[in-house]
């Protein structure tokens, strides 16, 4: 898609869209968030659009496309989802929750925050919809209300009856779930979860075994295509090298780099570094001369000290709501006086202000 056709809302919706920023670009879609105009006023809401897709990419892309659009249709009036807003030929547009994804939001030992992602599966399922795409945490959401809600449906399948696919897919469904509650509460799984996090479905063992391998070399081979935590391919190769860089200047104790939309590159990195002292130019430079220009963060910032949790490590999390300009989330991770006040001098010095999302 030229760059400036980027810039411009699809022609179905151009007089309804204002957009804000972009959250995601690959090789299937644009997503962006920004305002929308419904029957009941302005909203804000978030669009996929499919529009600037390449020739030969388009058919994959349209299935997708076309699975989300059914999904929502359904998936959003049960109150776990987003609503669908609008459905085109090539651009929809869907309700924004407002969270934070489940990797961010780290529910540690939140038993109810589990208790309500089970309920929103069972809705899911008794209306006749499986995800099929909940292995990731990014998927899954943490409402400002402390409930669980689902997103991205592009894998999602409706079924009129329930038969063995459907019972097979909603298992899957389930034990991803369950690997989640797993890692963040594990005293709170019952036998019968255990049970089922101990066997995967054969289907699921036959596709680990054969065309997981297929899907890798296509998706992370030949197209490049990563998604780890929603940040892409910047996140997965810039960042580590990035990291490891600017650490091994001598007034550096320590580096964390996250990746946050941007409206220019679709996904740019932040670089929080903690060296008392160093000037901001001079920690640029000494990146670039590492990684090169065309590697270097979007945004970088000089800090006395990063956030840590009681093991020492950096509250990436934390980072990653202050790059995305989503304050409003941060209080609910905050563990004590002391991390406030750390965050706080953070925030009022952070660099990411020209992608603010202001209402």
């Amino acid at each position: 898609m030229a760059e400036e056709s980027r810039n411009k809302a699809p022609p179905e919706i151009a007089d309804r869209w204002q957009s804000g920023v972009v959250l995601k670009r690959d090789v299937f879609s644009t997503v962006e968030r920004g305002r929308f105009i419904t029957p009941n006023g302005e909203v804000e809401a978030v669009l996929r659009r499919i529009d600037g897709v390449s020739g030969w990419m388009f058919p994959l892309a349209w299935l997708l496309f076309t699975r989300e659009r059914n999904a929502l249709a359904r998936a959003g009036e049960l109150g776990i989802a987003p609503r669908l807003l609008f459905a085109g030929r090539r651009s929809l547009v869907r309700s924004w929750i407002d969270g934070v994804a489940l990797h961010i939001a780290k529910p540690q030992g939140d038993r109810n925050y589990f208790r309500s992602a089970k309920i929103a599966l069972h809705k899911l399922h008794r209306a006749g919809i499986c995800h099929n795409d909940l292995a990731k945490e990014q998927n899954w959401l943490r409402g400002a209300d402390g409930r669980a809600y689902l997103t991205d449906f592009q894998l999602a399948m409706w079924f009129r009856h329930r038969g063995l696919l459907f019972r097979v897919a909603a298992y899957e469904d389930l034990r991803h779930l369950l690997k989640h509650k797993r890692r963040y509460v594990p005293e709170a799984l019952t036998a019968s979860e255990r049970r089922v996090l101990a066997r995967k479905s054969w289907p699921t063992r036959i596709w680990m075994a054969t065309g997981k391998k297929i899907y890798y070399l296509v998706t992370r081979g030949l197209l490049h295509f990563t998604d780890r935590e929603g940040g892409g391919p910047r996140l997965v190769y810039d960042a580590p090298s990035i990291a490891t860089s600017i650490k091994k200047h001598p007034q550096v104790r320590d580096a964390a780099v996250v990746a946050y939309p941007d409206r220019r590159a679709g996904t740019g990195l932040y670089a929080f570094v903690e060296a008392p002292g160093l000037s901001e130019d001079a920690a640029r430079d000494f990146i670039v001369s590492a990684v090169g220009s065309a590697k270097a963060p979007e945004r970088l910032q000089i800090v006395d000290a990063l956030p840590r949790n009681a093991a020492g490590n950096v509250r990436n999390e934390i980072l990653q709501l202050v790059a995305m300009n989503q304050l409003d989330l941060i209080d609910t991770l905050i563990a004590d006086e002391a991390e406030r006040a750390t965050v706080a001098r953070i925030v009022a010095d952070r660099r990411n202000l020209r992608d603010r999302f202001a209402f």
